[in-house]
């Protein structure tokens, strides 16, 4: 059994510290006095453009996974879907964040507030210096652009999960920072807008190999249409979109869908913007969370039956209309982008080995040994890595080019502009065309139809990359997703007979409860430790 110890920087101190990847500097009131004599100070540091690239690179770090929970980590964006109803992690079951039991002392919640406040303060100590460095001022230009955006993505995830929260765009001393008020929630969109607005045009539209990682245009665009279709600004979303579309930068990749998600894809053209990893630098520890104990994981991760039912059948009809599908096999003639990602009993194969969570069976993945649902997630699940699975160099996607077609066409759709097959043709249709996944044509034009189709295909193609728990917050559907009991693998075809696991009347697993509190879970908790030090902040209801 492994331990692991979460240490949390209270936003109030990292409102105001200084954070680069060549310094680590405490705040206190002493430091804002005097500089320590053993550490680098603002005043010695900005003087050449080689420390304004240092700088940069400090603004993207987003720290080891052992700092805890952000919006740039891989394993902190999967966790987000599965806080949306898509899984559960073994040892933090109940996550408590849709459970009916979280509050403000939550550790996963206040890590995301915590090491969000961390990143603006470097981006706000790089915006507030940048422009003294000598160096030249169009390049100087496109970085301010890289940190703006990366700072309007920062305060857009956390006034869309925690609604009103403080708004600084300079670093701040330890009294103000101490008693800062909130911004509310619409004003904090309204500035990530304006943003991202203002910086996508001082980028460039793609990058040489030696700067991947770092923000282009498209990346700038898709953060911009994520805000603006979570104010519901339809109309301006698909213009964005459009935009990125239009720059015919950006492709469906025909070489294959699980590919996208190893190593040896991680170039592809319809990847807009990752968190970059690297082996013994900066490594990605997720396959060590990922792989099945079978495999030498710790099969962290248990996704749930309900997610499964959602990827249609191979003759594009959902499970309950299809007559291709067969509860006794209800595998069988699915969407293949189900097998590309997740592991099912006695069918997935990794490595040549048969992935098996039987629980008559001696598997160390079987469901009797731990709580799990008997399903892993394959998606991630890279074959072609032998190392370290705490040392994988893999990048994780933050945004994919099918975000931006289903946005495009979700905006469309809701802007009430009209649906015609060539839209669908040139959005959804292009995502289930390509050769790997090979799925039907949607041809229904029928507003209330297609609503539903996309929805669905937002949930499949984009599962366990962070985007569920935006999207059913912003559709309001959250309430309905999380309040219900969720099933895990088929162990019977026999249910009224079977008693060794509870089951329901078509033999799935009975698997785990979610009570989402409709009108408090919408919003998470200030934390506790925030609340103690600024009292100018107020908690949200319910908490």
């Amino acid at each position: 059994m492994k331990t692991i110890k979460y240490k949390f920087l209270s936003p109030a101190k990292a409102l105001c510290v200084i954070t680069m990847s060549v310094l680590t500097i405490g705040c206190t009131e002493d430091f804002l006095d005097k500089q320590p004599l053993d550490q680098i100070s603002d005043a010695t540091f900005w003087k050449t453009e080689n420390d304004a690239m240092l700088a940069l690179t400090g603004c993207y770090n987003i720290g080891a996974y052992w700092a805890g929970q952000d919006f740039f980590n891989g394993i902190s964006l999967l966790w987000l879907d599965l806080a949306a109803g898509d899984g559960s992690e073994k040892e933090f079951y109940p996550d408590h964040m849709t459970d009916g039991t979280l509050n403000s002392s939550y550790w996963v919640t206040a890590a995301y507030w915590s090491n969000t406040y961390g990143k603006i303060s470097k981006c706000n100590n790089f915006l507030d210096h940048i422009d003294a460095v000598p160096m030249d001022e169009v390049k100087k230009a496109m970085m301010k652009a890289e940190i703006r955006t990366l700072r309007a993505y920062c305060y857009f995830n956390l006034a869309l999960y925690f609604g009103n929260v403080p708004l600084s765009t300079h670093l701040l001393t330890v009294e103000e920072a101490n008693n800062i008020p909130q911004t509310s929630r619409a004003d904090v969109w309204a500035f990530a807008e304006q943003e991202l607005a203002a910086s996508y045009p001082d980028l460039p539209s793609t990058r040489p190999s030696n700067e991947d990682g770092r923000i282009t245009a498209g990346a700038s665009l898709a953060f911009l249409g994520r805000v603006q279709m979570a104010e519901q600004k339809w109309h301006d979303a698909a213009l964005t979109y459009k935009q990125i579309i239009d720059s015919q930068v950006y492709i469906i990749d025909q070489a294959g869908f699980a590919q996208l998600f190893w190593q040896t894809g991680e170039s592809s053209k319809e990847v807009i913007f990752s968190t970059q990893y690297q082996p013994d630098v900066y490594a990605q520890v997720l396959p060590q969370y990922l792989y099945p104990e079978t495999y030498g994981g710790w099969h962290q991760f248990s996704p749930y039956n309900e997610l499964v039912q959602s990827y249609e059948c191979t003759d594009g009809k959902t499970i309950e209309l299809s007559p291709l599908y067969n509860s006794s096999t209800p595998y069988d003639n699915r969407d293949p982008r189900l097998d590309y990602t997740i592991m099912i009993s006695d069918r997935t194969q990794f490595k040549g080995v048969t992935y098996v969570s039987r629980p008559d069976s001696s598997s160390p993945d079987r469901i009797s040994r731990y709580s799990w649902s008997g399903y892993c997630i394959n998606k991630l699940m890279d074959p072609t890595f032998d190392g370290n699975l705490m040392n994988y160099g893999g990048n994780f996607p933050v945004v994919r080019y099918p975000e931006v077609l289903l946005g495009y066409l979700e905006s469309k759709l809701e802007a009430g502009e009209g649906i015609t097959q060539s839209l669908l043709d040139e959005t959804v249709n292009l995502i289930r065309n390509r050769p790997t996944v090979n799925m039907p044509d949607v041809t229904t034009t029928d507003p209330n139809a297609v609503r539903e189709i996309l929805r669905r295909e937002r949930k499949v193609e984009l599962a366990f990359e962070g985007i569920h728990y935006y999207d059913i917050l912003r559709w309001g559907t959250a309430g309905q997703e999380l309040n219900r009991q969720f099933t895990g693998m088929k162990l019977t075809n026999t249910p009224e007979s079977y008693s060794d696991y509870p089951v329901d009347s078509n033999g799935f697993y009975i698997y785990q409860r979610r009570n989402f509190i409709v009108g408090v879970n919408e919003l998470w908790p200030i934390p506790q430790t925030e609340l103690n030090i600024n009292k100018n902040l107020v908690q949200n209801p319910g908490y």
